[in-house]
């Protein structure tokens, strides 16, 4: 099938989802599963996998692409978000996001929380991946608002958007530092560089996210009951609501020191991974202990023992409790997995393909080309990670032949990822798990999850230029 027809297939596909979501007001996952079936369809997948054969790959049928893509998506957040929603539902109930979230109004003032949460947003980001660190600070987002009188989203959206930027951009989260073993970009400057630039975005986060959130969004119901069951947290309460007991709440320092847990055990993981060499036997319980699934289910039982237990919670209240915590988390994960099948057949069809090479026919600079064909993928096919290591092999010889230095490398492989940092949109599962506990529609997301990652993302390309202008002068 040619391009031009690939493209337009694409471009389509799209605007339909957003049709159906938008307009039609459909369910955001049967909206994405008709899309990627239409979409699949109509770029030639076939009805059933074509077994490999010694000329050609396998080919997936269409409703198999859909299934490779959910499950794989699913796979990797379900237990994730499940765990977190667990963790954030114990701290809510005991009082714990209310108790921290007072405390630091205490200490900072109303002005600045939001500030110093967008900061330390950037510092835990650096260890975990963007997903994982998220729903982990989910509930200190809820409780910081709770206590300013604010909606999730003023607080919440500057958050996702620098733990995104440091995800794409700062090693050791895998993109980046499979683009730079692609580009033969040295980790040790690409860190360096990456936390450098990630530090004025922390700043264009905050601000820009202030500037996007000045109008009233309204919240989806279902984020709004999980708000709202964040707010009551005061006094100790069953999962109805109702007061059984006036129990003060858990100190800020304990439900700081809970959070903070995962995040450490995660560091020490990806730490070792850099450090150690392949086979080492402490790098490989180091890799165990900071598995993210790991780290989560040792803090959630942590948090059950220090917040329910130790403070007179009942067997059959922990079990309301961490049983409240998974209906709100369906719709998330299924979602999510939906947009994942849907970048999946996108994927599969060849449509990301068939707009890099357009775009690899331009003459653009290299390191303009860069970033607009990670973008370019990032938009058609959704992944950041996915982006960033295609568009990496697809310059993989431009870069090797090319007489770059080191420095200059760096610069190259930092304009990939900040590439990939933008236009967040439907096909992307980031994008349904930010807009869905943050309580924003597809059209509100759009305006202000998307707007702010591609902001983000040419603030960043910017900033790589500068520093391409540096790498260049110095040789």
């Amino acid at each position: 099938m040619s391009t031009p027809v690939l493209l337009a297939i694409g471009v389509g596909g799209i605007l339909l989802l957003l049709l159906l979501i938008i307009r039609l007001k459909l369910n955001a996952f049967l909206a994405l599963l008709i899309v990627s079936i239409i979409v699949g369809l109509a770029a030639g997948l076939p009805l059933a996998t074509v077994p490999a054969t010694e000329d050609t790959p396998e080919k997936l049928g269409v409703v198999p692409a859909i299934v490779a893509g959910l499950g794989s998506t699913v796979g990797s957040i379900a237990i994730l978000i499940t765990l977190g929603a667990m963790l954030g539902r114990i701290i809510e109930l005991s009082g714990g996001a209310s108790s921290l979230a007072g405390r630091f109004t205490e200490i900072l003032g109303p002005k600045r929380v939001g500030a110093a949460l967008t900061g330390a947003a950037l510092v835990l980001a650096i260890p975990v991946f963007f997903d994982v660190g998220f729903i982990i600070l989910v509930p200190i987002v809820y409780g910081f608002a709770q206590a300013a009188g604010l909606k999730p989203l003023r607080f919440g959206l500057p958050v996702a958007g620098i733990m995104l930027a440091v995800h794409v951009s700062v090693p050791p989260h895998p993109g980046v530092v499979g683009g730079a073993a692609l580009l033969g970009a040295d980790i040790g400057w690409l860190t360096i560089v990456g936390i450098l630039i990630a530090i004025p975005l922390a700043f264009v986060s905050h601000l820009l996210s202030k500037r996007l959130t000045r109008r009233e969004f309204d919240m989806l119901a279902s984020t709004e009951e999980m708000f709202e069951q964040a707010g009551r947290g005061g006094v100790q309460t069953t999962v109805t609501g109702t007061v059984t007991s006036t129990i003060a709440p858990p100190s800020a320092g304990m439900v700081l020191t809970l959070i903070v847990t995962p995040l450490i055990m995660i560091g020490i993981g990806t730490t070792a991974a850099t450090v150690l060499p392949s086979g080492d036997p402490v790098r490989n319980i180091a890799q165990f202990i900071g598995a993210p699934l790991f780290a989560l289910l040792v803090t959630v039982l942590l948090a059950i023992y220090f917040l329910g237990v130790r403070r007179k919670w009942g067997r059959d209240k922990i079990s309301d409790v961490l049983e409240s915590a998974l209906p709100p988390t369906a719709a998330i994960i299924l979602v999510s997995g939906a947009g994942g099948a849907f970048a999946r057949v996108l994927t599969e069809s060849g449509i990301g393909s068939a707009l890099s090479s357009v775009l690899l026919q331009t003459g653009l600079p290299v390191l303009v080309l860069a970033f607009v064909v990670s973008l370019a993928l990032r938009a058609a096919q959704g992944s950041a990670t996915v982006a960033i290591l295609t568009t990496a092999g697809l310059l993989t010889d431009t870069v090797a032949n090319g007489g770059f230095s080191m420095l200059q490398i760096v610069a190259i492989t930092l304009a990939i990822a900040f590439g990939a940092l933008g236009l967040s949109h439907v096909n992307d599962s980031g994008f349904w798990v930010v807009t869905r506990y943050l309580g924003l529609s597809v059209g509100d997301g759009l305006r202000t999850w998307t707007v702010l990652t591609t902001v983000l993302g040419v603030c960043g390309f910017a900033l790589v230029a500068v520093f391409w202008g540096i790498a260049t002068a110095v040789g």
